[in-house]
């Protein structure tokens, strides 16, 4: 064996072994059994890593084991078994045993006959496992993309007791739930995805590009709108001490041997080497980094599906000279991903592929990264085809119930449930209001707020309008009628919900209100020359004989008092005129005495100082200069 097979396959054990001695958890979901009674209960069963699992849903069905083809490694055809449901029965679930050949390919034979979904019997008493897909070199692959049927690895033990109830002729109904699979605690989801900028690795390989072209709408739409936090990772791994100087080390290593990646075609002849996809994913992480900074992490998406489709390994271009044309047309900031990336030639650690090799070790819940690629939601690892609407599934159930984004509730990946008898919940149907909530786990029955305005009641059997407004949503659910010009409403536009007839009517305020007869109540009009008519609403009072009627008394008026009034109010204006002419008169007058005794006083002070020429000189003596 020579040095680089050596080297290669001291690096490839080091890997096998940090797998195997990493902690690597079980996705579980919960199976009901709901008959027989003999073993009716809930059981777990772990989610197989293909197929299509109905995250945030549940399904149920009737179980089979066939007598033929019992690990399902033929096609059911050739046994002319088939389990396709007919019309009015439970789909298909049906019981596998263990063995023989792949998992995928068991789910592949039973979907292709019909079934719904496969629970694969566990042939020896041990802990469950997650049933993954094969490697490409010894399978052929082509139909694992094809999987839509969700699968399910059960106990022996569950296995055994299920096919003895199917063996007395008892019929095994069972209910599968993924309702709990992705905690769901806020209304925002955390994911993240472990992926490669490795475009030569297969199958694996192209159903990772292709899943980041399909999905790269849906999560910009998540991502711009605060509804996730999306974080993508890279897997990396380390050089042996003693090998960092070797061939094989430094072509598939950076950092000297701190962090590794396994040749792209596996053959250090030719094309690139490990230590070109470890300086790619580097760079996918720093532009993630530097996007994530400025506010627009979600440009991520678009740098990685352009470097898919512009700098593909096939055409020579995986190059940082193709990915910095991608960078500067993103506009993204190419010195410090340039920065971020460092010197990959240095004897030193690089801060962001050594948090990377960090985050690969399982915390809480979340077991230890394995598989390539992996997407975990929520710190659940995802288990199940990586395809758009699969994965959206998955991604919707992690949120808290009715705070799921609109795109969690289009046809492709909800059924509205408030579609059919609207979900059991209150309605109106006059004004097209509904108390039926659609999520993506069912419905929710919840008084809604329509244009302000807050409906108050259980949500099922009534809801009513309530607080400001609230005439202005149905009449606030009072009774209200027009008859030609006139309107009137039980609905009263404060912060009270109460319908109240008005002034002239009476009843419940809600279903009817009746006008009151004022004139037959003897409420109105009672003086002996009152004529009352009863209006609708109101009443209308009249005087025999030409008599008027004063309405705030109750009573009518004769002519003689009518000129007796008239008169009065003549007398009353003479009055009024008579006293304005005379204090009129007082006031000229006044003015005449003060200007007469003005003048006189001012003659006298002239007097004094100036004799007037009638007066006489007055003697003394002379006084001579």
């Amino acid at each position: 064996m020579n040095q680089e097979k050596i080297g290669f396959f001291s690096v490839s054990f080091l890997l096998i072994l940090s797998l195997a001695v990493g902690r690597f958890v079980v996705e579980k979901n919960n199976l009901k059994v709901t008959s027989p009674d003999s073993i009716k209960g809930i059981y777990e069963c772990a989610i197989g890593n293909f197929g299509v699992p109905q995250y945030g849903g549940t399904l149920v069905g009737t179980v089979v084991y066939p007598k033929s083809n019992q690990k399902a490694c033929k096609s059911y055809s050739d046994f002319d078994i088939s389990f396709k449901s007919k019309a009015g029965r439970l789909p298909t679930f049906v019981l596998i045993d263990r063995g023989d050949c792949f998992f995928t390919l068991k789910a592949w034979i039973a979907q292709q006959a019909g079934a719904a979904a496969i629970l694969v019997a566990d042939n020896k008493a041990e802990p469950l496992i997650t049933m993954d897909t094969p490697e490409e070199d010894k399978s052929d692959a082509d139909y694992l993309q094809n999987i839509t049927i969700p699968s399910a690895l059960i106990t022996k033990s569950l296995g055994d007791s299920l096919k003895s109830a199917l063996s007395k002729g008892d019929m095994v109904n069972m209910n599968l739930d993924w309702t709990e699979s992705v905690p769901h605690p806020d209304e925002r989801v955390e994911y993240e995805l472990w992926t490669n900028s490795n475009d030569q690795c297969g199958k694996k390989c192209d159903t990772q590009i292709e899943f980041l072209k399909n999905f790269k709408g849906a999560a910009q739409i998540l991502e711009k709108g605060g509804h996730t936090q999306f974080t993508p990772h890279y897997i990396t791994w380390y050089c042996p001490e003693a090998f960092t100087l070797s061939k094989q080390c430094k072509s598939q290593c950076i950092n000297h041997g701190r962090y590794c990646a396994p040749d792209p075609e596996q053959d250090f002849t030719k094309g690139y080497d490990g230590k070109d996809v470890v300086v790619q994913n580097l760079r996918q992480a720093c532009v993630y980094r530097v996007l994530n900074e400025t506010g627009k992490p979600w440009v991520w998406w678009d740098y990685v599906t352009d470097f898919a489709i512009r700098c593909p390994m096939k055409d020579k271009k995986y190059t940082k000279e193709c990915a910095d044309e991608i960078i500067k047309s993103l506009d993204i900031d190419l010195k410090k991903v340039d920065k971020c990336i460092g010197d990959p030639d240095a004897d030193v650690e690089n801060p962001i592929l050594k948090a990377e090799q960090e985050s690969q070790v399982g915390k809480g819940s979340r077991g230890d990264v394995t598989i390539l690629p992996t997407l975990v939601v929520n710190n659940r690892q995802y288990r199940g085809k990586l395809e758009k609407g699969a994965v959206l599934k998955a991604m919707c159930s992690g949120f808290q119930e009715s705070t799921e984004p609109a795109i969690c509730l289009t046809e492709d990946l909800n059924t509205n449930e408030c579609l059919e008898n609207n979900g059991g919940c209150w309605q109106d149907k006059a004004s097209n209001i509904t108390a039926c909530r659609d999520t993506y786990r069912g419905r929710l029955c919840e008084c809604p707020t329509v244009q302000g305005v807050k409906f108050a009641g259980d949500g099922y059997t009534h809801c009513k309008a309530s607080g400001a407004l609230h005439c202005g949503i149905n009449n606030g659910g009072c009774w209200r009628e027009t008859r030609g010009s006139y309107t009137y409403s039980a609905c009263v536009d404060d912060h009270s919900s109460d319908c109240k007839c008005p002034l002239g009517f009476k009843g419940d305020g809600v279903k009817s209100c009746e006008d009151v007869n004022e004139c037959k109540e003897k409420k109105v009009c009672q003086c002996p020359d009152c004529k009352c008519k009863n209006t609708w609403g109101s009443y209308e009072c009249s005087c025999k004989n030409g008599l008027l009627y004063m309405r705030e008394h109750d009573t009518c008026i004769g002519s003689s008092k009518v000129g007796t009034t008239k008169l009065s109010w003549s007398f009353l204006w003479v009055l009024i005129i008579g006293v304005g002419v005379a204090g009129l008169a007082g006031y000229a007058v006044y003015k005449y005495r003060i200007r007469t005794y003005m003048d006189a006083e001012i003659r006298g002070i002239m007097a004094q100082y100036m004799p007037l020429e009638s007066q006489p000189t007055p003697s003394g003596p002379h006084m001579d200069i």
